[in-house]
């Protein structure tokens, strides 16, 4: 797809997944509506190409609308038109009678063709109604072998881009004294480091400060941790990309939070910013004026 608008139409069998879907969706970026009436589509389109502030729309549509029911065929010749303009595609998700079965036992949900029937005569419905609008899909999933952790791998493989990377690094630094960062993924503390405070020329300077920075980085300790932590990085970070995370936080810590931590904080955010997308933060350095 190119870098202007975007449109995913998400749909599929019931129980197949569509919620991870768009979540997944959520997470590259994407605005999103759930169980959009068909007969908006083209409407909202327009006012999203109009209004030129929205580039990524993804919409599921499925048969909790009634509505979806007589139109399934308008929408499909309407959708495929739009795709010769490489603007839009459909994903439909898919899975087998039986594992579909077992998910609606699973959530205890009833299936909307089979509100006062079995679940399967449901899903057979369900499937005659949706054929056009599998056939006319770009991209279909089953997702009876997948975990939702999977699903949601296949659907950034899809659609993520180099300008759209959905893992990130939250690297910051803190001052234990102020307290630990609630969200923080993992914390080290450095406060067994030399500490600048205590130089009459260098108190008054933040890690930021090449002073500062320097005599940090020219202590022995300072080089053996910072070597040993990298690479305790560079060999956890890609397990917590396998395991779907999106965002991880990586909170260093020093006593004020202004001089060692955020030397090293800045140092380590470097690093791992030549293989992944860092944003680097220093919460408590605008406290430097309270004792250290």
């Amino acid at each position: 797809m190119d870098n202007g608008e975007q449109l995913v139409i998400i749909s599929g069998m019931s129980g197949a997944g569509k919620t991870v879907a768009m979540q997944a969706f959520e997470d590259l970026g994407y605005f999103c509506i759930d169980n959009m009436p068909p007969s908006l589509m083209n409407k909202f389109w327009e006012l999203v190409q109009e209004s030129g502030k929205i580039k990524k729309v993804a919409v599921v549509i499925d048969l909790r609308s009634k509505a979806f029911y007589g139109e399934i065929k308008q929408m499909t010749t309407d959708i495929s038109d739009l795709s010769q303009s490489d603007m839009a595609q459909i994903v439909f998700l898919d899975a087998d009678d039986e594992t579909l079965v077992s998910r609606y036992k699973e959530t205890r949900r009833s299936h909307p063709l089979a509100r006062n029937g079995r679940v399967v005569d449901g899903i057979k419905d369900e499937r005659k109604l949706l054929a056009p609008l599998k056939q006319a899909a770009q991209l279909v999933i089953n997702t009876t072998q997948l975990t939702p952790r999977k699903l949601r791998e296949e659907i950034f493989h899809s659609f993520e881009s180099g300008e759209n990377q959905t893992f990130h690094i939250e690297l910051m630094s803190f001052g234990f004294k102020y307290g630990l960062p609630i969200d923080a993924d993992i914390v080290m503390d450095v406060r067994f480091l030399p500490n600048p405070y205590y130089l009459p020329e260098l108190k008054n300077q933040t890690g930021l400060d090449q002073p500062v920075y320097d005599y940090v980085m020219q202590q022995p300790e300072t080089e053996q941790f910072y070597q040993q932590f990298l690479s305790l990085l560079t060999t956890t970070v890609p397990g917590y990309k396998r395991e779907g995370k999106t965002n991880l936080t990586i909170a260093i810590g020093c006593t004020g939070g202004q001089h060692r931590s955020v030397a090293l904080t800045e140092r380590i955010g470097n690093a791992l910013g030549e293989t992944y997308p860092v944003h680097i933060s220093h919460r408590d350095i605008a406290k430097r004026k309270e004792t250290n």
